[in-house]
């Protein structure tokens, strides 16, 4: 079933987005640099938008035709919409605006349980707080529950974790995770952090002045090397999904699969606490041959499936992305290697490599 249908046209200061995505994926990412297009997509979605024109489907409803003078308005197109601020309404408590779209729900028969919202989000116990008491990761979370108990066809997700701290950010990342686990609502995130769009999407649009550059499963995007270079610039980060096995010598030990384990800083998890860590392309070091008399910590096994060629642009210091499987836990990172040593040491396409990186390298993204 198609979920998004978008032939989209809407005119702005330095330019005219003009978009077209037709998609099946139920989890959905919208990635570029501020000022792409990102939120004028959502906006449009939700018929905030004015001069939008073109057609928009979600899912079986048609919500903007202008070719047929269909335009929905916001509260009949049934979406759950998250913007950047959360704008939660100071004169109700927590429950109160959790329950602020109730009826609209109860009117559409996809009705959440809100009991079972504040549960997945861990906000029981807070019903009675009152918004000017709330820290900044309730109120993403109040805001983003809201949504759900609406009774959306398709949640909108406006850089959710924007303005966040890092360790802020750590601990909504799992909430997101879970609300997509949970609930399965088909989802749109819009976000210029490239590791947050990769994690908590199926398939990405990338965007640039208002134009598709490029949209895909993640592992194709970020290897593509018409993206690559931008995600990059934004701090693209791989994240790998492991089992904490056990903590020795001040590290933790994360298990990918049985051929392959991360070592990095202790972080006082509890054994078989599941983990995403990150690392950044161009902390990884390939080498051909199994090395020996390192003081890198993680020396993982793994075949090469792709090397992307470099755009004819591209300067002496771009990294070509190298696509690594990771032996036994069908995981892929990329790699930012130079033209010369893509060169030199004749990296192709099923070549065995070992992806070699420092326990300080990595971090945990999020535990889960």
């Amino acid at each position: 079933m198609t979920r998004l249908q978008l032939d989209l046209t809407v005119p702005l200061d330095r330019y005219t987005l003009a978009v077209r995505w037709e998609t099946q994926a139920t989890f959905l990412g919208i990635f570029g640099p501020s000022g792409a297009g990102k939120t004028t997509i959502l906006e449009a979605i939700a018929g905030l938008r004015r001069g939008a024109s073109g057609m928009i489907r979600v899912a079986d409803r048609l919500c903007l035709d202008s070719a047929a003078g269909v335009s929905l308005p916001p509260e009949e197109r049934g979406i759950g919409y998250v913007p950047q601020e959360g704008l939660l309404f100071p004169h109700r408590d927590l429950l109160g605006n959790v329950l602020a779209g109730q009826r609209r729900a109860e009117d559409s028969g996809r009705r959440l349980d809100p009991e079972k919202v504040l549960r997945v989000l861990e906000l029981g116990g807070l019903e009675h707080r009152t918004v000017e008491t709330l820290s900044g990761g309730e109120r993403q979370r109040v805001a983003l529950a809201r949504a759900l108990c609406s009774g959306p066809r398709i949640l909108l997700l406006d850089e959710p974790l924007a303005g966040l701290d890092l360790p802020l950010r750590r601990r909504i990342l799992p909430f997101l995770l879970r609300v997509r686990e949970e609930f399965a609502l088909p989802t749109i995130l819009v976000s210029h952090d490239p590791t947050e769009v990769r994690i908590l999407s199926d398939e990405i649009l990338v965007l640039a002045e208002g134009r598709s550059v490029a949209c895909g499963p993640p592992e194709r995007i970020f290897s593509d090397p018409r993206v690559f270079p931008m995600a990059r610039d934004e701090g693209f980060e791989n994240a790998l999904r492991g089992q904490v096995t056990d903590e020795q010598d001040g590290m933790t030990r994360v298990a990918l699969s049985s051929e392959c384990h991360v070592h990095l800083r202790g972080e006082g998890l509890a054994p078989d606490r599941t983990v995403l860590v990150g690392v950044r392309a161009e902390d990884l070091i390939l080498a051909i041959a199994p090395p020996h008399g390192l003081s890198a910590q993680n020396v993982l096994p793994g075949v090469i499936r792709e090397v992307a060629e470099p755009p004819g642009t591209a300067g002496v210091d771009s990294g070509v992305p190298v696509m690594v499987e990771l032996a036994g836990s069908g995981q892929v990172v990329l790699a930012s290697i130079t033209p010369r040593s893509r060169r030199e040491l004749g990296l192709r396409p099923g070549l065995e490599v070992h992806v070699v990186f420092k326990a300080q390298a990595c971090r945990v993204l999020a535990a889960l």
